[in-house]
């Protein structure tokens, strides 16, 4: 089947969710079938990067957005109907050069990822089209709108409103669709979507593998740095769980590990030498295996949180919200601790510094947990199934 994959972003390197989803996906269709990648971008992309999805895609086609359209179409998104999601990364000229892309490729499959993309596939009806929404976006904006600024809540609830329209519209406009857990198909206000398909994100439990390096960080947090529900986290950590668990163990370090720290994170280094933030690093496993506990307070967001996946299979004791569980679903208390207040995250992580037993219980029966539950191989397989029929 010649397939084409259309994507909001470059997926390489991996260092977001969307990019390592895609990736993986991709990477595992291409070996029975013919797959044309074309990619959104607002930044440049480096060669290398395509050169290494050129080795199992049929082609790549890289259509730049700059940011000066960004601006224009943003300051136009007032008076559309359409998500900001959406107006961000739909342009004309894009449309001229996708339009070309599957004339010329003439696919039998059309994949979307994110609703981000999929303006410029819906009024296509005779050809098969599958949207992987992979998380709920309008969820997302509507918990984000619960934390923001008082003069910013106005534009995000109506933000929500537009995306829960036009994601139910796109439901009822693709043949298939597919998202990453069943807590976030329920989000989905489509009368009818139980019809999607749950396929999660994996994990390569070849690369994340238990490393045996020296300890040198008490709690890490990784992710992009730049995600709101990423930033939020590590505030609540810093500011609300951090000083309780150092009323009892005051030399208490923690690492912050990711792309694109934003300034407010950055500056949580400036300020407590205990605190680490590394920024993009080359990979990720280090930040992993020189900590003793990984920790993500996730208060707001959607979607599996995969660096929870990535912590587990490198058999590091995990920390976490019901909220980010529930979509894994590890059992609590036994694969993976879950708190609420700030209080309990301290006592969590208290208990598990103070106990290296209880950390490897933990970490054990979690990398058990993610090995048998979590494998890419079988979440591709998911997908083709649904594509192919």
């Amino acid at each position: 089947m010649r397939l084409l994959v259309l994507l909001s972003r470059v997926p390489f390197p991996l260092e977001k969710g969307d990019k390592l989803r895609a990736y993986h996906l991709v990477s595992r269709l291409a070996r029975k079938h013919e797959v044309h990648l074309v990619c959104l971008s607002d930044t440049p992309t480096a060669p290398e990067h395509l050169e290494h999805l050129k080795r199992f895609c049929s082609s790549i086609e890289v259509v730049r957005i700059p940011r000066w359209r960004i601006i224009l179409k943003l300051l136009a998104a007032a008076f559309s109907r359409l998500p900001v999601q959406v107006v961000y990364f739909h342009h004309q000229h894009a449309q001229r050069r996708i339009d070309a892309a599957i004339e010329r490729i003439r696919p039998d499959h059309v994949v979307c990822q994110l609703v981000r993309t999929t303006e410029y596939v819906r009024h296509r009806y005779a050809l098969p089209k599958t949207l992987d929404y992979m998380d709920t976006l309008s969820k997302g904006m509507e918990r984000r709108t619960e934390t923001a600024p008082w003069y910013l809540r106005p534009i995000f609830r109506l933000e929500t409103r537009r995306l829960i329209r036009y994601e139910n519209l796109m439901f009822d406009q693709f043949d298939h669709s597919m998202i990453i857990s069943a807590q976030d198909r329920d989000y989905i206000y489509h009368p009818s979507r139980n019809r999607m398909a749950v396929v999660p994100n994996g994990v390569d439990m070849e690369h994340f593998r238990p490393e045996t390096v020296e300890k040198r960080f008490d709690l890490l947090f990784t992710g992009n740095m730049n995600y709101p529900p990423n930033i939020d986290s590590v505030l609540f950590l810093v500011n609300k769980v951090l000083p309780i668990v150092r009323k009892e163990r005051p030399e208490t370090s923690l690492l912050v590990s990711g792309v694109d720290p934003a300034p407010s994170v950055r500056e949580l280094a400036r300020r407590d030498k205990l605190i680490t933030v590394t920024g993009w690093v080359k990979d990720i496993r280090s930040s992993y295996a020189s900590s003793r506990i990984f920790i993500a307070p996730m208060q707001i967001g959607t979607g599996l949180q995969n660096k929870l996946l990535e912590a587990m299979a490198m058999r590091i004791p995990c920390i976490t919200s019901a909220l980010a569980n529930n979509a894994i679903g590890a059992a609590p208390g036994d694969e993976v601790l879950i708190g609420e207040t700030p209080e309990d995250y301290a006592r969590l992580a208290i208990r598990l510094l103070n106990d290296a037993q209880e950390r490897e219980r933990i970490a054990a029966n979690g990398y058990a947990f993610v090995r048998e539950r979590f494998d890419w191989e079988r979440s591709a397989a998911e997908m083709e199934r649904l594509i192919v029929g």
